[in-house]
């Protein structure tokens, strides 16, 4: 056997030994099921309203087949209509598209940081803004800090300034990385304080905030323009990305594990925008090459999420947005009184994070600032996620396991992904059910062997309950 086929083998087998193994689903399997994994969270992908916008724009428009080559090359009109509008819906002076989330964060992180700079990142950030260091001038002077820890942010930015007396001159810059919405754990940013941060701790302008809002798009702030326009940043972060393949039922997103195809013609929408000043755009222009080398999106692209839009500045997606931050809340409730009546069932095996028991707005606005707002997305964290999510799947619901390398080592869970198209009494039977499983799992085990299917017997136990 050749040396490339050996080496290529054992990697594999290896991922299969360890239970990490990827593997596409077989869409066949998920006829029937109520959904709880995929990230159409406002259930647009199935929406008549939508559909019907689609066809009738699609009917008028000149062309919807192809773009004919690069932005460099061809600058769609289509295209170009469709950015101005975005600049305008976001407050943004300008807008440029990407055929993806992935190819945004690849193409900004690539290239705007320069020789000398410094980016920090918050843990969880996204695979594709790694990908975007690691090809930039900046790829040896990069930091992450604690998810959503504002005092190991603090704390690194110190050291950093202690030890680079170019970032306090003011002479090279520093690019601070952060999701609004997290898409693993459905955790929220604290972007004012982030904000406040880095401007106070580099007066000379050289700090500059980033934010992926690519979960939150649609779901927050007037119109569903995002977490950093609910609090009024728009102004004060230098680039925002915002992608519409979850909310506003597209796909090419940043998340590999998910996607939602428009069911009018099957139309895939890859798309996603950076919003920022001119002159970040103009160099992008020059040299991102995730956009410079690769075909733009076709016509049938762009009007499709030009109709999702239609339904963000109408009204109707905010309808959508509140029931489903509703059933995230009906969700917690449902499932924390369910197992806080259970005390044998151990935290390893079954448990919520841990702000999720905090005191909880009751507000159904959800387009002003919140304190500690519901989320369309809940980490139901476990030992065992596979046999939990193969239990659900009888019970004729699809929430999908998340293991490491997705997520860290003894954070495994079972990812809750709720819809405007779900029901409440859905969501309450999702909550009934997983706590039926994890009580008949303790009892038959009694809680010292639980394994996720993989061989994984105490010492995994011991390991995931001390980080849980």
């Amino acid at each position: 056997m050749p040396i490339l086929e050996t080496r290529l083998r054992a990697a594999l087998q290896s991922r299969e030994e360890r239970c990490i193994r990827r593997r596409l689903s077989d869409p066949a399997t998920n006829v029937g099921l109520v959904d709880f994994h995929t990230n159409d969270y406002l259930s647009l992908s199935s929406s008549e309203d939508l559909r019907s916008r689609f066809l009738t724009k699609l009917a008028a428009a000149p062309n919807i087949l192809g773009s004919g080559g690069s932005r460099l090359l061809v600058n769609g009109a289509a295209h170009h209509a469709f950015e101005t509008r975005l600049a305008s819906f976001f407050g943004s002076p300008c807008a440029l598209l990407f055929n993806s989330g992935f190819d945004a964060n690849v193409g900004f992180f690539s290239c705007v940081p320069q020789a000398g700079d410094v980016v920090v990142f918050d843990e969880y950030i996204h695979a594709s803004v790694h990908d975007g260091i690691r090809a930039s001038r900046a790829r040896e002077d990069w930091f992450s800090f604690e998810h959503n820890s504002l005092t190991a942010l603090g704390d690194l930015l110190l050291r950093l300034i202690d030890g680079r007396p170019s970032l306090t001159e003011g002479s090279q810059s520093i690019f601070v990385a952060v999701e609004s919405l997290y898409s693993m754990d459905g955790t929220i940013a604290p972007l004012l304080q982030i904000v406040e941060m880095v401007e106070a701790m580099f007066p000379r302008g050289n700090g500059y905030v980033i934010v992926d809002e690519a979960h939150a798009t649609g779901i927050y702030g007037p119109q569903g323009r995002g977490l950093v326009a609910l609090l009024g940043l728009e102004d004060r972060v230098l680039a925002r990305l915002h992608t519409f393949g979850k909310a506003l039922a597209g796909s090419g997103g940043t998340c590999p594990n998910h996607y939602v195809v428009l069911e009018v013609l099957k139309l895939n929408i890859s798309i996603a925008v950076v919003l920022t000043n001119t002159l970040i755009r103009d160099y992008m222009l020059n040299y991102a090459r995730s956009l410079i080398y690769t075909t733009s999106l076709c016509y049938a692209n762009i009007i499709a999420v030009d109709c999702a839009f239609d339904m963000l500045e109408d009204g109707t997606a905010k309808q959508l947005s509140r029931h489903v931050l509703h059933l995230s809340a009906v969700f917690t409730a449902t499932f924390t009184t369910l197992i806080r009546i259970r005390p044998n069932i151990p935290l390893h095996l079954l448990s919520l994070s841990p702000r999720l028991t905090l005191p909880r707005q009751s507000s159904s606005d959800f387009s002003t600032p919140l304190s500690n707002p519901p989320t369309p997305i809940i980490a139901v964290f476990t030992s065992s996620p596979r046999p939990l999510s193969a239990y659900l799947r009888k019970k004729g619901m699809n929430a999908c396991p998340i293991t490491w390398p997705t997520v860290p080592k003894g954070k495994d869970r079972v990812r809750v992904c709720l819809h405007a198209g779900n029901t409440e009494k859905e969501v309450e039977v999702l909550a009934r059910e997983m706590v039926a499983w994890a009580e008949a799992e303790s009892e038959k085990s009694g809680a010292s062997e639980i394994s996720d299917g993989c061989g994984l017997g105490e010492k995994r136990v011991a390991a995931v309950q001390s980080k849980l």
